[in-house]
């Protein structure tokens, strides 16, 4: 395919219109990358936070606000003995869960808490709820049930759901109470 002379002519007019072009956009991008650096200067003169942390920010200041609000609806569980926290309670109206301190380490087998803590009060709750059941007054999904977290074979959490009743919650954090304070006895002995 070939091109006559003034096709030739007119592409050629054309690149050298399209360099042109180039050249004053390269200019023009030129001339706003050193309006940003000098904008940017300014800026971080003034101590101005920049957009890309903002979210990150608001997003600290909305974890710090929740753990706040957990500390303040958080119930202390004391040892008996010397007074010494070895864990909190949080309350919900779904839930209880009982996180064990950090410095505070419990093998999941050691007595009392399955023969006394989740056999005889969880699981009498357990029995009181399933006949409830059976009689229609409540839903089988509203049964009372207990999740223990552990880190290995040692107790991080023991989450209780459905206890439906404020009495429930009451000697359930007792008994925990109880039972973690003889557990560690136990481990000490």
């Amino acid at each position: 395919m070939k091109f006559s002379e003034e096709q030739v002519k007119e592409i050629v007019a054309l690149k050298e219109s399209l360099i042109e072009q180039i050249d004053k956009h390269q200019q023009g991008i030129d001339t706003l990358e050193k309006n940003i650096v000098i904008l940017d200067s300014f800026l971080k003169d003034s101590s101005f936070t920049k957009a890309s942390q903002l979210g990150i920010k608001k997003i600290i200041e909305r974890k710090i606000e929740i753990e706040e609000k957990q500390v303040e609806n958080s119930i202390p569980i004391k040892r008996g003995s010397d007074g010494k926290i070895i864990a909190n309670a949080y309350v919900t109206p779904d839930q209880l869960s009982i996180i064990l301190d950090n410095g505070i380490t419990i093998n999941a087998d050691t007595p009392p808490f399955k023969s006394f803590f989740l056999d005889r009060i969880i699981g009498e709750m357990k029995k009181k709820d399933s006949v409830e059941a059976e009689n229609g007054r409540i839903q089988k999904e509203s049964m009372i049930d207990y999740i223990i977290n552990k880190n290995g074979t040692d107790i991080r959490e023991i989450i209780i759901k459905n206890y439906r009743q404020k009495e429930r919650v009451n000697e359930l954090i007792n008994t925990a109470g109880w039972s973690l304070t003889r557990m560690l006895e136990n481990i000490n002995k």
